[in-house]
């Protein structure tokens, strides 16, 4: 028998660099087939090329590598605890009664997208610094009002963040390293502050909050004390959420641990009701609390010297940002926002989207959202794609991350922990970009949310901070 003879009649193992297409056809012709999830390394600068080279140096590599063994072990010792909710104006670090903290990096109102202006000015309203929205873009533009990144004040924010003095935020503590973070409430889905809406509707919705709810979940918390949120979010990601947009598990979980104390509060049935039927209203109610969680857990791996690891991302509608661990405090490194792709309400089309907005990319950050979706299969419907390839996003991740956490694991992985530390280098040598999975705004202010989806940071982001990194690195 020739070799050639043998070739066909031996039955083929295949390793498949293509699409998954060609795999498809060869498993129908009974082959074994491989897939390679593999793709060209993204072009880059002869500067990043530089940069690179010399961070690979053995001396300095050696640096880079103890560095973010130490961040990552801060990120996974972390233990978040929910410690209460208060007004913003009472516990934000910095905050003043004509400031509002927004989401992404610094912006001002002149270069706002279209869904950031429009929960400013309902901020400005639902303040009193404005009787209609007409006055609060008046307002906004006369410099009287203070923006500055949520970021920068211990917070986040979801979709725009737009966080005023008397909104109530949660208190989530790090027990491990003190640290503290906070996070708006909920105002639930769709037509909401957050997503840039800002009709009666929801100024009333947002007086409610906070003369009622906010007020009613801060009683508990005397109650409660604390309430364990690592253990929640576990939990959580076990019951097949990914906690980014995906909190159905998440916020029964929370809902569960609250109503015992929700119920000897001083309020009466008909409040206690109407907070109930609040909470009952979406599954988003938790969303907002793992926000915080991850925020607490990374702002304790940020400022370790040497590291390449990233503390941030997120997005003010215009620019994307990061912060890696190495720069203390608030360097910024920022891009352009990226389009988010993804099935659309009905009645919107592609052309009627914002582009990515939100803080929320601190869960993708952490390594959960896009990077835990294989622990949430039913997400796919949500923000499109296939089972597949949620599966295929959490493995991949591990690509350009640092380790991964025990604490939070996933069962169809083998139990395996979530991909954590993103790390800069990693993502520019695989060129391999974090995947997000977000709510989309629409484009112009007062309409609120119009669909959901996938995206990616901007490759530039990660090309500015390795740069900055090898000049400043010894």
């Amino acid at each position: 028998m020739t070799m050639t003879q043998n070739l066909f009649e031996t039955k083929l193992s295949v390793l498949n660099v293509g699409g998954e297409i060609f795999k498809k056809d060869l498993e129908k012709q009974n082959a074994t087939v491989e897939q390679v999830n593999w793709k060209p390394r993204t072009s880059i600068s002869h500067e990043l090329q530089k940069a690179l080279d010399k961070l690979s140096e053995p001396k300095i590599r050696a640096k880079i590598d103890a560095a973010n063994q130490e961040v990552i072990q801060r990120i996974i010792d972390a233990h978040p605890v929910l410690i209460g909710y208060q007004p913003a104006i009472d516990v934000i670090p910095g905050m003043q009664k004509n400031m509002i903290i927004h989401a992404g990096p610094p912006i001002q109102w002149e270069n706002m997208c279209g869904a950031m202006k429009g929960a400013v000015t309902g901020a400005i309203v639902f303040e009193g610094l404005a009787k209609d929205i007409v006055e609060a873009e008046k307002v906004a533009a006369s410099g009287n009002i203070i923006f500055s990144p949520c970021h920068e004040h211990d917070a986040v924010g979801s979709m725009t963040g737009i966080t005023s003095a008397s909104m109530y935020v949660h208190i989530v503590k790090n027990k491990t390293h003190g640290n503290i973070a906070y996070t708006n409430l909920s105002e639930q889905l769709a037509k909401i502050l957050r997503m840039g809406a800002n009709d009666q509707s929801v100024i009333d919705r947002l007086i409610w909050m906070r003369d009622i709810l906010g007020p009613m979940l801060s009683e508990a918390m005397t109650y409660a004390k604390e309430i364990d949120l690592r253990m929640l979010l576990a939990q959580a990601i076990q019951m097949g959420d990914e906690d980014h947009n995906r909190n159905i598990a998440g916020s029964l979980l929370l809902i569960q641990q609250l109503t015992p104390h929700i119920l000897k509060t001083k309020f009466s049935d008909a409040e206690k009701i109407a907070v109930f039927e609040f909470l009952a209203s979406s599954d988003y109610f938790s969303g907002p609390t793992w926000m915080a969680v991850c925020k607490a857990a990374l702002d304790a791996g940020h400022g370790v010297k040497n590291s390449s690891i990233l503390t941030t991302m997120c997005r003010n509608g215009v620019e994307f940002g990061i912060r890696l661990s190495h720069f203390e405090g608030f360097k910024w490194f920022t891009g352009p926002a990226q389009p988010v792709i993804g099935p659309m309400l009905a009645g919107y089309k592609p052309e009627d989207a914002g582009l990515d907005v939100g803080d929320s990319a601190i869960t993708e950050t952490f390594g959960i959202g896009g990077f835990a979706m294989a622990a949430a299969p039913a997400i796919v419907p949500l923000v499109g794609g296939t089972v597949d390839e949620a599966l295929n996003y959490s493995v991949e991740m591990l690509d350009i991350t640092t380790g991964i956490n025990p604490n939070i694991t996933i069962p169809i992985l083998n139990f395996r922990g979530i991909a954590t530390g993103i790390d800069a280098i990693k993502v520019a040598e695989t060129g391999i970009l974090p995947i997000i999975n977000t709510a989309i705004a629409h484009k112009d202010a007062g309409i609120g949310m119009i669909g959901t989806g996938l995206t990616n940071p901007p490759f530039e982001v990660f090309e500015k901070a390795l740069i900055a990194l090898a000049n400043s690195i010894e």
